[in-house]
């Protein structure tokens, strides 16, 4: 398999938006070709595909606000699912966004995407197959920049975060009002 990263071009449009159909990323209440527009107009170097012999096989829609790097719309065609496709393009994404002093990433799953995401012991990075119970993301950081500070290893589930602060609001405490900040700040 030979797999090449790129960014996206108008061209890949109508390839993209059923690679996403395919993978169950779209939704009824959210045009899949108004997010392309969307992002086209910011950072558009930041939305890659993943191309085998002239087919789009993978996305990753990547971007920087300044604080913290997202991946959004991370898909692999079922047909090259568990051949690195994922994992080409979040590492792509990394580099890139790292290029523009990014110091950290989170991936957004969808809670109902059992299939995409973190799961077991297998990095964001690594796996586009799988995501644990109640979804979310997974984090990680790109630079040491964020090195010295209290926080748990350089990849976590956020899942297990937001469900502990949920709890804690449940119980009368909201960390929103202590200054308390998440686990990559």
């Amino acid at each position: 398999m030979t797999v090449d990263i790129r960014a996206f071009a108008i061209e890949d449009e109508d390839a993209v938006v059923a690679l996403w159909e395919e993978a169950r990323l779209t939704r009824p209440w959210n045009d899949p070709r108004a997010d392309i527009r969307r992002k086209l107009t910011v950072q558009p170097e930041l939305f890659l595909v993943a191309v085998d012999g002239g087919v789009v096989v993978g996305t990753v829609m990547a971007g920087y606000d300044g604080h913290r790097g997202w991946l959004y719309y991370l898909a692999s065609a079922e047909s090259h699912r568990g051949r690195g496709v994922g994992r080409a393009l979040v590492a792509e994404a990394e580099r890139l966004l790292e290029a523009l002093g990014c110091p950290k990433v989170q991936l957004m799953v969808r809670p109902d995407n059992a299939e995409c995401g973190p799961g077991g012991s297998r990095s964001h990075a690594e796996s586009a197959d799988r995501a644990p119970p109640g979804g979310a993301g997974s984090g990680q950081r790109l630079s040491e920049e964020c090195a010295g500070r209290q926080h748990p290893p350089a990849r976590y589930h956020s899942a297990e975060w937001s469900d502990a602060r949920r709890a804690e609001r449940v119980q009368g405490e909201d960390p929103r009002r202590s200054g308390e900040r998440g686990p990559l700040g």
